[in-house]
């Protein structure tokens, strides 16, 4: 509607230019008036189809994705101007009783873009990394709050089971679309009844027992990322559009800004501070999450006793302990630079086990974010944080390095500082009352080790 209004005022300007500057008949007998120089005008656009071309990919593909949340899309969210997506708005149009023109005027575009906001919310609809795979995909928290991740991948599920949603990572040589729609084809009570083949993905849907299921598939090397989500028929009118975005936002191997990190290592090394003689260790709840086992170095099994996701933080539990020294949890005021008390990942000391301290700055970023730079190595997420004076600043968190795609290289570990309020208020609702008694902060650290599949 914009490009119609933008054309149809371009066209008065000129004619109205047109018309001031023309000049009088000339007034000498016998001379003939020079004619009027014109300049052609593009007309204005005419169809539906030329009105949705002109638009830009990112409004294109706006438009796409809210009516897939409605129910009146089912294409491919890419922003590419179709003859579906000029039907797409003749359809809501027609529901909404308004002339189907294939163009939204504003009052139709802010309308549409309102219910497909309000059917977000319903279900919850978030974009996420996935931790384990790397892979980027859309989740309807809401109907899935039911979250488990192992070293082959991540699944999400409602609390009956109606739906479920799993992302699976494996290796496999000499690999192509084809043959894993073959694989997949081949599971158990599955019923085909769409399959799409192209040389750097699949989809297949059907019926699979009592349930609908829609798989997309892709490779890249000898990684295969496969994304599953199976639903009771009788949630079809919810799940339908939820699926053809999930479809549409599923990146397998995502690059640049999109990439996640590497998939989980088998066993990763990270440092935790001792907070109560009774065992309590506190800990990155990312660098102990999906573990089969924990193992605190010189204390034996530990159990996850709490977790908070909103600071990614994790308390463990050792038992039959004695002689621990808490780490003293004494406030500093928001200093400039800290120390970094934490043990390295042994694959970078030689096998050791030594306690080491990394000088950083702190930088606030975003919202209350506080960055630590430079990063100190790997082993030190879950490393305590002093300031000049010895007094606890907060707990470092690092994320491993970032795949950024075989043209950008690697980019560099990120690291965070937890602030020390934060992390007082998680160890008192987890029932630990922290100690502010001076003591040694080497003597507090302790190396974990988390053991996945």
């Amino acid at each position: 509607m914009r490009s119609i209004l933008a054309a149809t005022l371009v066209i008065a300007g000129l004619t109205g230019a047109a018309a001031q500057t023309a000049p009088a008949p000339s007034a000498v007998p016998g001379v003939k008036p020079k004619p009027v120089a014109t300049t052609p005008i593009r007309p204005a656009l005419q169809t539906p189809g030329e009105t949705v071309t002109a638009m830009t990919p990112a409004e294109r593909q706006a438009i796409q994705s809210d009516l897939a949340w409605i129910g009146a899309y089912n294409g491919v969210i890419d922003g590419q101007a179709s003859d579906r997506m000029v039907a797409a708005i003749k359809a809501f149009q027609k529901d909404h009783g308004a002339k189907q023109t294939g163009v939204l005027n504003p009052q139709e575009r802010a309308q549409l873009a309102e219910a497909a906001r309000k059917l977000q919310g319903n279900v919850g609809w978030k974009l996420v990394t996935d931790m384990v795979t790397g892979a980027r995909l859309g989740i309807p928290a809401k109907l899935v709050p039911q979250q488990t991740s192992d070293a082959n991948g991540s699944k999400w599920s409602s609390a009956t089971g109606t739906i479920q949603i799993s992302l699976a990572r494996r290796k496999e040589a000499g690999v192509t679309t084809a043959k894993l729609a073959d694989q997949e084809k081949k599971q158990t009570g599955r019923q085909l009844s769409y399959s799409a083949v192209k040389p750097d993905f699949f989809v297949l849907s059907g019926l699979q027992g009592q349930k609908k299921f829609y798989i997309r598939g892709a490779f890249k090397d000898a990684e295969v990322r496969i994304l599953t989500i199976l639903y009771d028929q009788a949630t079809e009118g919810t799940m339908e559009p939820v699926v053809i975005v999930m479809s549409s936002a599923f990146t397998p191997f995502p690059a640049g800004v999109l990439a996640g990190p590497p998939p989980r290592k088998k066993v990763e090394y990270s440092t935790g501070a001792i907070v109560s003689d009774d065992g309590a260790i506190l800990a990155d709840r990312e660098a102990v999450d999906a573990c089969v086992s924990i193992v605190v170095a010189g204390h034996g099994n530990a159990d996850l006793a709490a977790t908070d996701k909103t600071h990614d933080l994790a308390l463990l539990r050792i038992y039959g302990a004695r002689g621990l020294k808490p780490l003293a949890l004494a406030a500093a005021k928001a200093p400039a630079t800290v120390d970094l008390v934490g043990i390295a990942d042994p694959q970078s000391q030689g096998g050791g086990a030594a306690v080491s301290v990394a000088r950083a700055s702190v930088t606030p970023v975003g919202t209350g974010g506080l960055a630590l730079s430079p990063p100190p190595g790997l082993g030190f997420s879950g490393a305590p944080a002093r300031d000049a004076d010895g007094k606890f600043a907060g707990l470092a968190l690092l994320r491993p390095p970032q795949v950024a795609g075989p043209a950008n290289g690697v980019v560099a570990t990120q690291a965070m500082l937890v602030d020390a309020e934060a992390v007082r208020k998680f160890l008192l609702s987890a029932n630990v009352k922290p100690t502010t008694e001076a003591g040694d902060a080497k003597a507090s650290v302790v190396r974990v080790i988390c053991v996945r599949k």
